[in-house]
């Protein structure tokens, strides 16, 4: 299985540790977030990840070079100084990944997620891991119910979604019936995002998902990040 990680954003909220570092490349626990995923990654067995980057992308192969370290075989596409969003990241991705199902993650997240966990064939388009709703996102985003399937809305509480998921290439056969012309689609190559895809696929039964209860940081601002290098550096203290 390939793997996709989401690194192209331009990182707004998390100024001035960005102003010359690409959020991903941030450290917590001692090494770069993005260092996290492909640590991980290759333990499952993924040999190949594709990396899109924007804001200072010379720095993500000057860190990480080509992957051997890990393992594995990295590729880094640059979208350009404006990033395509996640949908149309994973649009642009998809020469990379092939036909196959693939798993994606977003690069400012960190987790003890195991990726083992996650289904090599999901049952429909996509299968997404969700957390517990964080207090800077009380509402959280989808409604898993107890037969492991999504739904934008239900009667049960909404969780987030954790920004790892496993996605077959079909999700985005039809994006653009789906997306229409919203600003950014009818560029090239098209920017937009990858949430009305999987509320689409969810309308129609398409998307699976699990609950991961342990632990998990949406990296959005500098607070975050300095309260996860502290736990990571007094776990490994231990």
């Amino acid at each position: 299985m390939k793997a996709l990680i989401f690194a192209a954003g331009l990182g707004e909220r998390m100024r001035p540790l960005t102003d010359h570092t690409p959020k991903p490349l941030l450290h917590a626990g001692g090494k770069p977030l993005i260092e996290w995923h492909l640590q991980r990654l290759a333990a499952v067995g993924v040999r190949e990840v594709v990396i899109n980057t924007s804001w200072l992308a010379q720095q993500f192969p000057q860190q990480l070079g080509n992957g051997e370290r890990w393992n594995l075989q990295l590729h880094y596409l640059h979208e350009g100084s404006t990033p395509l969003e996640t949908g149309g990241g994973m649009l642009n991705a998809l020469h990379h990944l092939g036909n196959a199902p693939f798993i994606a993650v977003n690069g400012d997240i960190w987790s003890d997620f195991d990726f083992a966990q996650l289904p090599a064939q999901p049952a429909g388009d996509a299968h997404l891991v969700l957390v517990d709703n964080p207090l800077h996102h009380p509402e959280g985003d989808f409604v898993l119910d107890c037969d492991g399937r999504l739904h934008g809305s239900g009667d049960l509480p909404r969780l987030t979604f954790a920004g790892i998921g496993v996605y077959r290439p079909s999700l985005l056969r039809d994006w653009k019936a789906v997306i229409g012309d919203a600003q950014g689609s009818t560029s090239a190559p098209p920017r937009f995002k990858l949430a009305p895809l999987l509320r689409a696929a969810m309308a129609g039964n398409g998307v699976s998902g699990q609950h991961h209860r342990g632990r998990w940081t949406d990296v959005g601002t500098p607070q975050r990040l300095q309260q996860l290098d502290l736990q990571l550096r007094g776990a490994r203290a231990r």
